[in-house]
């Protein structure tokens, strides 16, 4: 039994230093996505769209979120004072207009949401092809997008990042 199990032990070391030396030609990179998402181009300009394209609808909701809370704020304050039909009447308005800004909010939420992730996507896919041809023309045998931990050593982000930038300038 004994000499089944140093066989066995011997063959893990030996198995172990066969992937060892063959672990050395194996070349891996890894891409940190969020700072694509903060420092490329691309990205910022994705993001300078959105707010272009979304800014007039957020102020309206902005603005009916303050009337609203004005309007509250009044109620609150002329409630003890109100006859009771006057109250439930003008409670019930804060209560539809209430609702129908929390609809307008979420469908706001919901278009910036789909829009964001469209422009995000399109700079994945950018990224993404700048990531193949780096891996190809550097023969790296593995590319990572999403790590828990990196040695800087196989971080390539800076390399994407300025090829991704110089492909959109141009």
């Amino acid at each position: 039994m004994k000499h089944i199990s140093r066989k066995i032990v011997l063959g893990c070391i030996l198995a172990l230093a066969g992937l060892h030396a063959s672990a050395q030609e194996f070349k891996v990179g890894i891409v940190n996505l969020d700072r694509i998402f903060r420092e490329a181009n691309s990205a910022k300009s994705a993001q300078v769209k959105l707010e272009q394209e979304f800014s007039k609808r957020e102020k309206e909701i902005n603005d009916i979120a303050a009337q609203l809370k004005t309007m509250s704020e009044k109620f609150e304050r002329e409630a003890p004072t109100l006859p009771e039909s006057q109250r439930t009447t003008r409670q019930k308005q804060l209560v539809d207009q209430d609702r129908d800004f929390q609809r307008k909010r979420r469908e706001f939420q919901e278009d910036l949401n789909s829009r964001k992730n469209e422009e995000l996507q399109q700079v994945i896919e950018r990224a993404n092809k700048v990531v193949k041809a780096l891996a190809e023309a550097e023969k790296y045998d593995l590319i990572v997008q999403e790590a828990v931990y990196v040695n800087p050593k196989h971080d390539i982000t800076d390399k994407v990042l300025k090829s991704l930038n110089a492909s959109s300038g141009k």
